[in-house]
């Protein structure tokens, strides 16, 4: 298992429906991330920045980069690309973090 962080953002004043597009995410979409081996996805708002972090326990990497080649993934960020910083792919803009501690 491999944890992964990254951080994204959301654009002012799309917090709420931001969040609510998550509250819950499409059925199809979960089911991706689980067939692609992501498991304990969180994503978490910081109000005063409109930083987004998300952390993700996931099997391997190519799982994960592999997940954007699929059609719900692509919808999903034609649907999220309003609300927030994307890329000319539609994909969000995204930094990967560095882990520099851990503790079970």
């Amino acid at each position: 298992m491999i944890r992964k962080a990254f951080v994204m953002s959301v654009h002012p004043g799309h917090e709420a429906e931001y969040e609510k597009r998550h509250n819950p995410i499409w059925p199809e979409l979960e089911q991706a991330l689980r067939d692609h081996g992501v498991s304990n996805y969180s994503i978490f708002l910081h109000p005063e920045t409109n930083q987004l972090f998300a952390y993700a326990e996931i099997e391997s990497e190519s799982q994960w980069a592999r997940i954007a080649e699929t059609d719900v993934c692509r919808r999903w960020w034609r649907e999220m690309s309003e609300l927030m910083p994307a890329n000319p792919d539609g994909s969000p803009v995204t930094a990967g973090l560095k882990e520099v501690f851990h503790m079970d």
